[in-house]
């Protein structure tokens, strides 16, 4: 059975004009593909021109490779999304893989020695989901010197030695985000005071996303009048939510993470201000699907990260291997919203129910 895409255009109320609405067909386990994505020409420059690939991975391994799969952490669902590709890829390919986890984006120094001790332990390629944009360069050219290839997934690195990278635009992730408000709310129409959840400081999605997003309500009558900054963990970002309202007890939108969006819908609740706040999120998680189905979020783009972890572990055997292979792609964004969750298969995106946090496969 292989996987296809179906595509629509959305003009319902509260999606964004012109954007497609796709949903993945039929999406085994142990048959994905081929996948429609992206892919960057030159690679490992954002703003390089894109065509639209259909990425098909190797049947097998040739031999058991190690590989290292290092992540910032397993607070936020979304990386379990991530794990589930790894962990599943590694599985169908015939790989073993090790995932170590720093534990927030404040353990850069942990991060490095994690994948440190990986290496040391004779991993034959790394993945790196970086906690820093630049912070991990140093480390990166001491691994490549090994003879080691390195693939950078999600969340971007900014090192030219990189063999290959697995993600997508952040900037545009933060710019969906920023549409559908600047769509709401154009230039002349009824003002939306909004807070800004971008994540946390320093890391390079966190920054493409908060130029995305200021970038699409830059002249629509979106007002941005509280941006903060933090760790995504449910403590933090909900604490940021707390102070935010009450410093703007007049804001209409809260716009962010999904921990700040997940976090949100409860602190609204509480406070009897579900009806009055709208709730954005600007990547996707279990909770952020559950809550576009019940009305308390209202929209969220989709970066097929489940796809992304898949890919980063098949191109780390093709580099191992020889063969060819993309150097730089990624699954084109959609936006998903109450139009459209229904008959959203989340198979692309979210972990399944039962998936539990997964850190080694044999």
């Amino acid at each position: 059975m292989v996987a296809t895409l179906r595509c629509k255009s959305l003009f319902a109320a509260g999606a964004i004009l012109g954007a497609m609405a796709c949903t993945s067909g039929p999406a085994l386990a142990k048959d994905w593909f081929p996948y429609p994505v992206e892919q960057w020409d030159p690679p490992f420059d954002m703003s390089s021109p894109r065509k639209k690939v259909d990425y098909t991975p190797l049947p097998k391994a040739s031999k058991k490779w190690s590989i290292c799969v290092s992540f910032p952490h397993m607070k936020d669902a979304y990386w379990m999304g991530v794990d589930y590709g790894v962990v599943e890829e590694s599985k169908r390919l015939g790989v073993k893989m090790q995932l170590v986890e720093a534990g927030g984006y404040t353990e850069l120094k942990k991060q490095i020695s994690q994948i440190e001790d990986c290496v040391a332990a004779g991993a034959n390629a790394v993945v790196i989901g970086a906690i820093s944009n630049d912070g991990l360069n140093n480390l990166i050219s001491e691994i490549r010197k090994k003879n080691i290839p390195v693939i950078d997934v999600i969340n971007g690195i900014s090192s030219k030695e990189l063999s290959a990278k697995s993600l997508v635009s952040f900037g545009e992730m933060g710019a969906k985000a920023g549409e559908i408000l600047a769509k709401a709310h154009p230039k002349g129409g009824t003002p939306a005071k909004v807070a800004w959840f971008p994540g946390p400081p320093g890391a390079g999605w966190v920054e493409a996303g908060n130029a995305g997003f200021q970038g699409a309500i830059k002249g629509s009558a979106v007002q941005v009048v509280e941006t903060k900054y933090g760790d995504t963990g449910k403590e933090v970002q909900s604490k940021l939510v707390e102070d935010t309202l009450q410093a703007h007890p007049d804001i209409g939108y809260i716009v962010g993470t999904a921990v700040t969006a997940e976090a949100a819908v409860a602190i609204l609740k509480s406070r009897g201000l579900q009806d009055k706040v709208k709730i954005i999120s600007y990547y996707y998680t279990p909770g952020v699907h559950q809550g576009i189905g019940n009305g308390s979020i209202m929209a969220a783009p989709t970066d097929s990260p489940v796809i992304q972890g898949r890919i980063a572990i098949d191109q780390a055997v093709r580099i191992l291997e020889g063969k060819a292979y993309l150097k730089h792609v990624g699954p084109a964004l959609f936006v998903v919203d109450q139009s459209n969750a229904k008959t959203f298969n989340t198979e692309s995106t979210l972990a399944p129910a039962n998936f539990k946090p997964t850190f080694k496969v044999d």
